[in-house]
């Protein structure tokens, strides 16, 4: 992949970023604002794979790659990102709640705590790309922790869940003096005497770009399972992670009734960890089969959680209706 296509694709990178700061500077995002502006990300994801597919001779000449196989891993990883960073939102409403963030301040940093995460998953990305070229035995590795995870999935605790870590935390306030107060969107604030203090935004920021990293330790094996490409896992993960913030305000509200989205993330982590382990061998699964198997165990979680929630609200009213008539 010509250094050209990356350096483009930052510029492209950085110039979402700013749309997006530019779109926050209020502080405050709608529901509807949220929703137009997921929209858009996903829009604007489906145009990057229609460009994939036309111009691919052109982003990577000579890859091994043709257009279609292009286009249609980098809409596999883009889609196994987006279902697998959804359970981000849960982590990020108990960063919010535990930091007490207020509701003005939550959109940057949300947005600087996803920038952060972008730098280190590409970090990440590099890395992992060099081990497999080098250490094919790699994958089988990243296969057997994916399972793993997968497991642990259907075996944790909700208790467990609402755990954040604290290790960005108790580094920054080791190696910067803290305010206890936010001043809006500030990283840091000047005191009357003239002692410069880092706000809490700044450990909120660190622990969403920690916790997002952590993730990535799942969702980074799974899209190397997809492809090996370097440039189509990185930008599968930008496309990912910057509709991300806007699908957080969207599901804020709604988050508590996709009561089967833990399972189905555990049933993809599974299906993609053992398609790894089959990836050299005559069973090996297809692209598109896994794009197939994504969307199907995503939907079929949307569509049961909405019936479960119907059932719910249905054995409620009928309570309250024998209630009321006694």
């Amino acid at each position: 992949m010509p250094l050209i296509t990356y350096g483009l694709f930052f510029v492209v990178t950085l110039v979402l970023v700013s749309v997006d700061v530019w779109q926050t500077r209020r502080g405050v995002i709608s529901i509807k604002t949220a929703a137009l502006s997921s929209l858009f990300w996903v829009f604007l994801a489906i145009i990057f794979a229609a460009s994939i597919y036309f111009f691919w001779d052109i982003y990577s000449p000579g890859s091994a790659y043709s257009p279609h196989q292009a286009a249609i891993a980098f809409a596999t990883g883009y889609l196994l990102e987006k279902s697998l960073s959804v359970d981000n939102l849960f982590v990020f409403a108990i960063i919010f709640s535990q930091y007490s963030v207020p509701v003005s301040v939550r959109p940057r940093a949300l947005l600087y705590g996803v920038v952060g995460a972008l730098v280190l998953r590409a970090v990440m990305i590099m890395i992992g790309a060099e081990l497999l070229e080098q250490y094919h035995w790699v994958l089988y590795l990243f296969a057997a922790f994916l399972i793993w995870t997968g497991i642990s999935l259907f075996r944790d605790d909700d208790a467990e869940e609402e755990e954040v870590s604290p290790l960005p935390e108790k580094w920054l306030r080791r190696w910067l003096p803290m305010s206890d107060e936010y001043h809006g969107n500030a990283l840091s604030v000047i005191t009357a005497q003239g002692l410069r203090l880092a706000t809490p935004l700044v450990v909120v920021i660190a622990v969403i770009a920690f916790m997002d990293v952590l993730f990535a330790l799942d969702s980074i094996p799974a899209i190397f399972a997809v492809t090996q490409e370097p440039f189509l896992v990185l930008s599968a993960n930008v496309f990912a992670l910057l509709g991300l913030r806007s699908l957080y305000f969207v599901l804020e509200g709604l988050m508590s009734k996709f009561v089967y989205l833990k399972p189905a993330l555990a049933v993809i982590m599974l299906f993609v960890g053992v398609k790894m382990l089959l990836s050299a061998t005559p069973y090996a699964i297809e692209t598109q089969w896994s794009l197939a198997v994504i969307l199907l165990t995503m939907s079929v979680a949307v569509v049961a959680s909405i019936f479960k929630q119907r059932a719910h609200k249905d054995k409620q009213n009928k309570h309250d209706s024998a209630t009321s008539e006694i």
